[in-house]
């Protein structure tokens, strides 16, 4: 089974349409990056006003809340003038993920099933993302709570249909989330390798810097193309992944999949709203929203593979 791109074909309902309760939540994402981009209260108001000139003309109950966060986003980056925000909290995330490598290879090395392991690590690295309830304080928050996530294992568990898919594909695309998370995301690829030598991956990371999201120079910095065949951007700035402006061989590859597996909420949302399948979703249930589209309860690490 080949997964197809129809961006015109969209999952009939509203499950990830933008909720009333996403408004403060945006808006709390909103000051916490310009807290972080600035200590000029005229710029950080200037920055939070735009934000709610914006939401209250693009609030719209039938649009996904991705694309609305999108612009507000991309404004308040303009309005604060800084394209990076998060960048120091970019940096610290890779080196605290970098630093819990060697547990993660030795967990993974000692489990009768490395992948399904090297997958809940790289599900425990989406705590890497700020600003937002059940999100994390600060990158060194990981160190932390990394054993007590590892000890919960997956809240909700769809591994055994997600290594069915897997064991009949040839082309797989990973759609990353977080920097940090990546690092993590970078030792599932290689399971993945070991799992299936001849699989070819693709990976699609972000165009420009998002939120804490993963650039293609993030993806460089740890050498990411070590253990998989492409990277690819998503040729714009987006929350999630705007399908419209996807450059033409990161289409492709989605086109050609056999296999898709999205990390994160954003990236979930995104992809709910499309034909895509089969996708297998990797994340923790950070968000009431998110947590109630998937009927599963919040703040739980996730393996859910829709066919």
């Amino acid at each position: 089974m080949t997964a197809k791109i129809n961006t015109a074909s969209v999952v009939q309902g509203v499950a990830m349409k933008i909720q009333p309760e996403c408004v403060p939540c945006l808006l709390k994402r909103i000051l916490f990056e310009a807290e972080l981009s600035t200590p000029d209260n005229k710029r950080r108001t200037k920055a939070l006003r735009i934000a709610c000139q914006l939401l209250s003309e693009l609030y719209n109950p039938s649009e996904c809340s991705a694309t609305i966060a999108t612009q507000v986003h991309q404004a308040v980056y303009t309005a604060l003038g800084d394209v990076d925000p998060y960048a120091s909290l970019k940096q610290t995330s890779t080196t605290v993920a970098q630093s819990l490598v060697p547990k993660v290879t030795s967990l993974v090395a000692c489990s009768p099933d490395p992948l399904r392991t090297s997958m809940v690590c790289a599900i425990i690295g989406n705590v890497l993302d700020f600003g937002i309830e059940g999100s994390s304080i600060h990158p060194r928050m990981l160190e932390q709570v990394f054993d007590t996530l590892y000890a919960e294992g997956l809240g909700h568990d769809e591994y055994p249909l997600l290594r069915r898919h897997l064991s009949k594909a040839r082309h797989l695309v990973l759609c990353t989330d977080n920097c940090g998370e990546i690092v993590f995301d970078k030792v599932m690829c290689k399971e993945l390798k070991t799992f299936k030598p001849d699989l070819h991956i693709s990976v699609i990371v972000k165009d420009e810097p998002v939120l804490s999201d993963a650039t293609q120079h993030d993806a460089d910095a740890i050498n990411f193309h070590e253990v998989v065949d492409d990277v690819y951007t998503t040729g714009c700035f987006c929350v999630g992944i705007d399908f419209a402006k996807l450059p033409e061989d990161a289409r492709t590859a989605l086109s050609r999949a056999d296999l898709i597996l999205s990390k994160g909420m954003a990236n979930y949302e995104s992809f709910w709203e499309t034909s895509f399948r089969p996708v297998a979703y990797l994340l923790r249930t950070k968000c009431g929203t998110i947590a109630r589209a998937m009927k599963l309860p919040q703040n739980i690490s996730v393996i859910k593979a829709c066919e």
